[in-house]
């Protein structure tokens, strides 16, 4: 829950640095003394957008600090998934410069707004008026019935038959259009496939047939040189295996005159082996290259039907015309056997959404189970609020499946016995809409662990015996390691507050000043016989201010 705030250059508040405690606190201040100034900056720590407006004037840069207590609440689990250092005193800021840019930390790292963001709504929640338009919204509603149904694990696992269902539901679209399509082209992909099974390729042939083409087109330069250089190597008298073998047999007289020469001999014996290898190699050579007229056209005409192909088909390579092949031989497959891949695709469909169904029918049980708890507990909350005669129920009408269930959640109510029940939002007045918020505010709080509740004036339309019911619902949510901040106009709901905060605004040769303060004891007094009375505060005031402290 929230410890401190510390707010610096935010649009009329120059400095300000209070505590905040568990329990049911208020905050008073007439209009316009800046209360919304302090939701406002709130509001940036929980990753609202931010305007460099929103700079006190003069000044190039504006801080909001908050200081949370999370011991009690097991978040570690969302800081390790964050990678963002926990500790049981968090410390979220925002600092916001005069060029615009906002930064955000979370215990001093680094963080995007995003992430702020989704860290505040685990740690208050800010109810204004204009929440008070959510009850037109039939997700809200749903949102409520699942809260006090308690039905997570049921709702999480619709939702992954529901995607499995959505997942068979394209993938056998994918197949019928897949397949509609193929049809329309099949006769030519039969086409396609014959000429390129006939073709007969093979990975490799077009790069050893264009090697073989190549040296048939130059057989007599081929030739020409390999016989030139086997008379190099091999004529008779003058051939240089002949010269070589001479050059060892005269060396060899000498070796036992000369043992130098020995190794020198040895190098020439090894060079005559070579050579004469070589030279045997060159013969066999020229002997196997012969030009065959026949063997060459057919070659030629080969290559001549794998460059066509590749060209016909835009392919580069033989290994790619037969993949086009593989993919042609597979689509026809698929279209033969394509009734037996429809009804595979068809039954998982079927079997899919039967899983879809049985979950979203546990899903609307345990949501029916909630909705009559909360009708109950709606009826007495508001009886005590000045609606006596209330009726309060929820509707739960089918509908088809979708992310969120097969339920269409509404939410009837009406003030008097003969009025027929109707949705909230069109029969309920301003003040009754508040108090039906309110109740439901308090219904949902007990079941999750939300650990700040601020309400920004949710007093509107309500005054007297009804302000103190709606006090006493509010000081109640703030038992039990909860935290309630009500902004009211009205003294029955600012006494019944363990702390009193006050919003002023002054006049300085600066300019104009927000300021917030807690109130000691006789200070209340004072502020609450002003709300009662006015300006001119009167004895009675006084006095019935300290009545309602007690």
């Amino acid at each position: 829950m929230l410890k401190q705030l510390y707010i610096k250059n935010f649009t009329l508040i120059d400095e300000l640095d209070i505590p905040f405690f568990p329990g049911f606190s208020v905050i008073t201040g007439e209009t316009g003394a800046g209360k919304s100034i302090i939701l406002g900056a709130i509001g940036l720590l929980l990753g609202n957008r931010a305007d460099a407006r929103q700079i006190k004037q003069g000044q190039r840069k504006c801080i909001v600090e908050a200081h949370f207590d999370l011991s009690r609440y097991g978040m570690q689990d969302f800081f390790e998934k964050n990678d963002v250092d926990y500790d049981d005193e968090c410390i979220i800021r925002r600092e916001l410069s005069s060029s615009g840019k906002s930064r955000g930390f979370i215990n001093d790292q680094p963080v995007t707004v995003a992430l702020m963001r989704e860290l505040g709504e685990h740690l208050i929640d800010i109810h204004s008026q204009h929440q008070n338009l959510l009850l037109q919204k039939d997700d809200f509603q749903l949102q409520v019935v699942d809260i006090v149904a308690s039905d997570g694990p049921l709702l999480d696992g619709y939702q992954a038959a529901y995607r499995k269902w959505q997942e068979a539901k394209r993938q056998l679209k994918e197949l019928q259009t897949e397949i509609a399509a193929n049809r329309e082209k099949e006769e030519f992909m039969r086409f396609q496939l014959q000429e390129l099974s006939q073709a007969e390729l093979s990975d490799g042939e077009q790069e050893k047939l264009e090697k073989e083409v190549s040296t048939m087109s130059h057989v007599e330069e081929i030739k020409q040189a390999l016989f030139e250089a086997d008379g190099i190597l091999s004529a008779e008298e003058s051939g240089t295996v002949e010269k070589v073998r001479e050059a060892w047999s005269t060396l060899q007289k000498i070796n036992g005159l000369y043992p130098d020469i020995q190794e020198l001999n040895q190098r020439l014996d090894s060079c005559y082996i070579e050579l004469k290898d070589i030279a045997g190699d060159i013969q066999s050579h020229l002997e196997s290259v012969e030009f065959d007229p026949a063997d060459y056209q057919r070659k030629s005409e080969r290559l001549d039907l794998l460059y066509g192909l590749e060209q016909k088909f835009r392919k580069e390579t033989v290994a790619e015309l037969i993949a086009e092949r593989d993919s042609l031989a597979t689509q026809l497959d698929r279209i033969d056997n394509s009734e037996v891949a429809l009804a595979r695709c068809q039954t998982l469909v079927d079997s899919s959404l039967a899983e879809a169904d049985k979950a979203a029918a546990s899903l609307t049980e345990a949501r029916q189970h909630a909705a009559d708890k909360i009708r109950k507990e709606m009826e007495q909350r508001l009886q005590p609020l000045g609606i006596p005669n209330v009726r309060f129920s929820i509707q739960i009408d089918k509908k088809e499946l979708s992310p969120d269930g097969a339920d269409k959640v509404c939410f009837l109510f009406s003030a008097n016995k003969s009025t027929p029940m109707q949705p909230v939002s069109q029969v309920a007045s301003g003040g009754e809409i508040a108090r039906v918020m309110l109740s439901i505010k308090a219904i949902i709080s007990s079941a999750v662990r939300l650990p700040t509740i601020i309400f920004d004036e949710i007093d509107t339309g309500v005054s007297g015996h009804v302000a103190e019911k709606m006090a006493l619902i509010m000081r109640e949510m703030g038992d039990n390691n909860r935290q309630v901040v009500s902004i009211t106009h009205l003294p029955q709901i600012a006494a019944m507050g363990s702390h009193h905060y006050k919003v002023e605004k002054h006049e300085t040769p600066e300019g104009t000043q927000s300021r917030m303060r807690l109130l000691d004891k006789e200070e209340r007094i004072t502020e609450i016989a002003q709300m009662l009375s006015g300006s001119n505060i009167t004895n009675a005031a006084i006095e019935n201010a300290k009545e309602l402290l007690k």
